[in-house]
């Protein structure tokens, strides 16, 4: 997907009604209150030494940046929000508000903004579930404030 057809799936979940139950989407899942677009999806590191997993890592934050650049032209500065905390407030056991819980579990760290049309948080963030799996790219738009 180009940096083009990135920034108008932001743009078109930004405005598009929120699923009434948690399930796949065109581009990614969603549920209520919110929408999780996979922008882009490397490939598996099954049998990988680690210098190409390193390698697509420093690709998809480059990526995440160039689109971070294009999103402050239009609502500023993003917040560098940790989901470090998220995650381990999780494991100790509180309830953590989807998609904030599910999203704690992959993705170190976003860039988030409150966009100003909608008052939607839109964040991005570079997903990865376990070391062989792939590298994603993610967008998240969600009424749901950050926990």
């Amino acid at each position: 997907m180009t940096i083009a057809r990135q920034l108008a799936t932001i743009d078109r979940l930004c405005s598009e009604a929120f699923p009434a139950e948690p399930g796949r989407s065109d581009v990614g899942t969603g549920g209520p209150g919110y929408h999780l677009a996979e922008l882009a999806t490397s490939g598996d590191f099954w049998e990988d030494d680690g210098t190409g997993r390193e390698e697509t890592e420093e690709q998809y934050e480059a990526d995440r940046d160039g689109l971070t650049e294009r999103l402050t032209g239009r609502w500023g500065s993003p917040q560098r929000f940790s989901l470090a905390s998220v995650l381990e407030r999780s494991a100790d056991g509180e309830e953590i508000p989807e998609p904030w819980g599910t999203l704690s579990a992959h993705v170190p760290d976003l860039h988030l903004w409150k966009e100003g049309r909608h008052g939607r948080w839109v964040a991005l963030g570079v997903s990865q579930w376990d070391k062989e799996l792939p590298f994603q790219l993610m967008a998240l738009v969600t009424d749901i404030d950050p926990p």
